[in-house]
Formats: C-alpha cells, structure tokens, sequence
C-alpha cells in the first residue's frame, strides 16, 4: 500500500507545554508545522480537581504566551498570582523576595500544567499552517535528501526540513539523533501534596530547607495550596503508602509551623529528582527543546520557563533568518539557536545544583555559613534586584 506523504516545514515531536508553544510561535512566522502527539489535552471544567502536576509561571514565560494568544484562555480557567518568595534553613535567618522590590504587581502564577497545554491547544485552530496529528506516534525516523521523513503509526509520513524534540526527558528524538546527555540522579525523590485548606487564598510560596531536602508550599486557587516534600527515595515511597489521613499526620510532624494544621489531604504524587543536560542542541536538521535538552533540580520550579526560553529562543534565530532569506534549517541558525540558550540553561542547573549541595548537609559550621548568607541576603540591594530579575527571565 502507498503511504501517503505530508509535506511540513517543521515537525514537532510532542505536544506539550514547550512543544505546543514551540508550534504556535513557527506558524506565526508563515511556516507549515505539524504537531505530533499521542494524546490531546482534556478539556476544562470548572468543578474538575486541581492536579497534582503545577508551574510557577515566570513574567517572562507570561509574556510569551501573551504573544502566542494564549494567556487570555489561560486566565478564563484557574490560577493563582504569586506576589513573594520566601527562603529560610533556620528560624530569624530568611530571604525574602516580593514583587514591590521591582516594582511589579505579581512574581507569575502557579498554574496547572495540563491547563498551560489546553491553553495553547485552544490557539491551533487560528493558524490554518498549522496542522496536528493526534493521536499519533512516531514509528520510524530516516534522514532524506532535504531533511527528515517521519513515519507516523496511523500510515501517515511527513517530510520537513526540520525535526523539533519536544518529546520530554527520555526523549526518541533525542535518542535517534545520537546526542548524548551528561547529568546524574540525585538519590531523592520529590513528593506533591494537593490539600484543601481553611485560610483564604495565599499569594506567597515559601521554602525551608532541611538536611533531607525543602519542604515547600504553593500556594493555589481558593482555598488550596500544593506542598513539596523533598526527600530519600525510599522516604517517599513509603510515603506513598500512607491514605491520606495519615499523610497529613507525616506532614504535621515534618512541615515547619509556618503551615496551618486546619487542612485535608486532597490528592498526591511524586517523581524522582534527576538531572540531564545533553551534549548538544542540535544536529542536521533537527533541534531538541526543553526537558528534552535538560532537566533541572526543580528547587526554584525553572523547568518550564526554561523551555520557554528555549521556545523564545528558536523563534528568534528562525524569524532572523528568514528576514536574510537563509535557510533557516541549516546549521549555523540552530547553531546561534544553542549558543542563545546552552550557557544560561547551564548557569541555572549549577546554581539549582549548588542549592542543593549547600543545603544537603547538617554540619555546624557550614549550616551556620549558608544561614548567615540567607539574612544577608534579605538586605533589599541591586544585587538582589538582579537575582530577582534572573529568576523571573527579566534579564
């Protein structure tokens, strides 16, 4: 049987947050896209519970999907302003961050990433160049005379001058293309708790660190908050184990008394904490895009907004080259496309590393160290400004 062929500018492997943005962004530039995924985003309900899996959405990645025209969606279904952020190991010895410092009304949000995705998806059908096939998979990758001919399992190829990886930190794409990763996995896991709480609706996530890892909050719409328990892998899966009364009886006994003890458990689910970046962005015809270019510790929730940088990035690089008439599919594009994101992608994964180094240790003298740094710290200065400024994608 003869398979019919599609022909597409760029093809994107993974419909997700970053690949999904990643679309959007190419077909405002008047290329043919397609968008491979398995499974389409759920539709929203207001009376649906809030899922385990959220983001701190950066200023900068709000400003992005802005320019997508997917904010506006975004903001009809749940989320929650964060306006401070708040760090401290021992009592008196904290840093806090807040948006009048730079004169702002709100850090970002924390949103569901599911919702993030739907957002997006909504967006697809304004662009008449951009094309989706779902649900699908890849079956099989082949270089062609002009770039890369993928084969779908539905029967469908599609022939493109370019290959985009969105397809996560186990990545085929990555895989197939033969680039390499460095990185190791950090003997913890990370455990997410959705509880239902008394007070109203926070506007401040905080962070303590411990010996075994932080113990974080999120604040989230209405009466809600996401807590994150960091911790040895076995720790949380026996965790796991607990039902829900008695997960909030281990959280009574480990959060710091910042909590307000008048919450249920709703729901929970975790993950293993690793760290992946790989050796390259690029090869002939085909680029990798967030979590499949690197995974990061997710002390300071930077996972996402660095793939939006990454989003941000391509479709600078590409909207240059073609103002030249280049082809924006060769090397020396995707080439500018890493050199625009390897460096800042590696300098926030050491400090997340650094982070977690520093604080993963009980010995006197350095605690005393790392705790005078943080009130030093909490002096409002440039310096401060600036780190502020970087860690909502500002500069």
């Amino acid at each position: 049987m003869t398979k019919q062929h599609f022909q597409h500018d760029i093809v994107i492997i993974g419909g997700g947050m970053v690949g999904a943005a990643a679309a959007i962004g190419l077909a405002q530039l008047g290329l043919s896209v397609a968008v491979v995924e398995s499974h389409q985003p759920q539709p929203y309900a207001a009376e649906q519970p809030i899922d385990v899996r959220v983001s701190a959405i950066s200023v900068a990645s709000e400003n992005l999907l802005a320019r997508l025209g997917a904010l506006d969606a975004l903001w009809q279904m749940r989320s929650v302003a964060y306006r401070g952020l708040e760090t401290w190991e021992m009592d008196g010895f904290i840093t806090q961050f807040a948006a009048e410092q730079l004169k702002m009304s709100h850090l970002g949000h924390i949103v569901e990433n599911r919702l993030v995705q739907l957002a997006l998806w909504q967006q697809f059908a304004q662009y008449d160049n951009l094309h989706c096939y779902c649900p699908a998979r890849v079956a099989r990758l082949v270089r062609a005379c002009n770039g890369i001919e993928i084969s779908l399992d539905n029967g469908s190829v599609l022939d493109a001058h370019l290959l985009v990886g969105a397809d996560g930190a186990n990545s085929m794409v990555r895989q197939w293309a033969g680039i390499g990763v460095t990185g190791w996995d950090y003997r913890q896991s990370c455990m997410l708790i959705n509880i239902a709480t008394e007070c109203d609706q926070q506007d401040v996530t905080w962070q303590q660190f411990t010996p075994n890892g932080p113990r974080s909050l999120l604040p989230l719409p209405g009466k809600n908050a996401s807590l994150v328990w960091y911790d040895d892998a076995q720790t949380i899966s026996d965790l796991r184990q607990l039902n829900h009364k008695q997960l909030k009886q281990a959280i009574d006994k480990h959060f710091p008394a910042r909590l307000d003890r008048n919450f249920e458990v709703v729901d929970s689910g975790s993950f293993p904490l690793t760290r992946r970046h790989a050796k390259q962005y690029y090869k002939d015809n085909l680029v990798i895009l967030g979590d499949a270019a690197h995974t990061i510790n997710p002390l300071a929730g930077q996972g996402v907004n660095l793939g939006f940088k990454d989003v941000d990035a391509l479709i600078d690089v590409i909207a240059s080259a073609q103002k030249t008439a280049q082809r924006w599919w060769d090397k020396p594009t995707l080439q500018q496309y890493q050199h625009k994101r390897w460096f800042d992608n590696q300098l926030m994964m050491t400090g997340m590393d650094l982070f977690y180094a520093g604080f993963s240790n009980d010995v006197l003298p350095l605690k005393l160290a790392r705790n005078v740094g943080l009130k030093l710290a909490n002096f409002n200065n440039p310096v401060k400004q600036k780190v502020l400024k970087y860690a909502l994608g500002l500069a």
